[in-house]
């Protein structure tokens, strides 16, 4: 029960995420990008330079890309792909259509700057939430996969060179300002969806050495409740065999931590490292309670 229990909580909240995350960028999209042509990637891109010449609505043509990607997908990479990206390639152009038929939403803003702004930094938002539960947003994903396969080049590869194709076939129609607006929007866009992904995930690794390595220990278990992994090294200089103290814990733990350290042992040998993501017991599954010994 308690298992079937967790995977409804899961799917429940990637549906969530996926449904957001794809709602929030046909907003952006439908209120600071079209109404200001700036460039961007993908099948939106194609759907704004078709647009152009075509008595046809941007989200339609999204539309038709996607679903045509997509049934290509279904005879190259599988059914298990197709199942997982089914849902944003439909879903996107569906949200767009409706977004553009919101009165007044593309005059939220007269100045492009601040609309390739917001465009940049919640298209990275949106993005990762679709990313951090498994799924993809579709369109162009699909033909860099397929090129993948074809090919045997690096997807990162073809995710440049579709880019650039889109980016381009839309600098034909617009003025060179426009480019500098979609660069923006693109560097904006790679920050924030980093920073999405590792939310909550990225931690602050401890590694202490010092002769006092036991009472660091149990210090760092009782008072921070940190765990804690010792280490067997040995010293450079005096070739001493020891244990070393390793430690992850969140960030505002930091000071406290480093603090405990040197109250110990002030010449104790610490290095401080980001760590980007963190999972297992007591980070991504509950802690287990740990009787210390000596511990009343």
């Amino acid at each position: 029960m308690k298992i079937n229990r967790e995977k409804i909580i899961k799917s429940v909240k990637a549906a969530f995420f996926i449904l957001a995350g794809n709602a929030l960028l046909a907003f952006l999209v439908a209120a600071f990008v079209i109404p200001h042509d700036i460039i961007m990637g993908g099948t939106t891109g194609i759907g704004i330079v078709l647009g152009r010449v075509l008595p046809v609505e941007t989200a339609l043509i999204v539309l038709i890309l996607n679903v045509i990607l997509l049934l290509a997908g279904l005879f190259v990479l599988g059914k298990k792909f197709f199942l997982t990206t089914v849902a944003s390639s439909l879903l996107y152009p569906v949200f767009l259509g409706l977004m553009q038929r919101i009165p007044g939403i593309g005059g939220m803003t007269d100045n492009e700057l601040l609309s390739a702004i917001f465009a940049g930094v919640l298209m990275g938002l949106s993005l990762g939430m679709v990313m951090r539960v498994g799924s993809s947003t579709g369109g162009m994903d699909i033909l860099n996969l397929m090129l993948h396969k074809w090919f045997h080049l690096p997807v990162a590869v073809f995710v440049t060179i579709t880019d650039f194709a889109v980016v381009g076939g839309q600098a034909l129609f617009l003025e060179p300002e426009k480019l500098l607006y979609g660069i923006v929007v693109l560097v904006l866009e790679t920050m924030v969806l980093d920073q999405v992904m590792l939310f909550g995930t990225a931690q602050i690794q401890i590694f202490a050495v010092s002769p006092h390595y036991e009472q660091i220990r149990l210090r760092l278990l009782t008072e921070l409740e940190a765990g804690v992994t010792m280490t067997m090294i040995e010293t450079g200089c005096l070739e001493k065999q020891q244990k070393g103290v390793l430690c992850v814990i969140p960030n505002r733990k930091l000071y406290a931590a480093t603090e405990l350290i040197q109250e110990i042992d002030p010449a104790a040998f610490i290095t401080v490292t980001k760590i980007k993501e963190v999972r297992g017991r007591g980070f991504t599954s509950a802690r287990e309670p740990v009787e210390i010994p000596g511990k009343a």
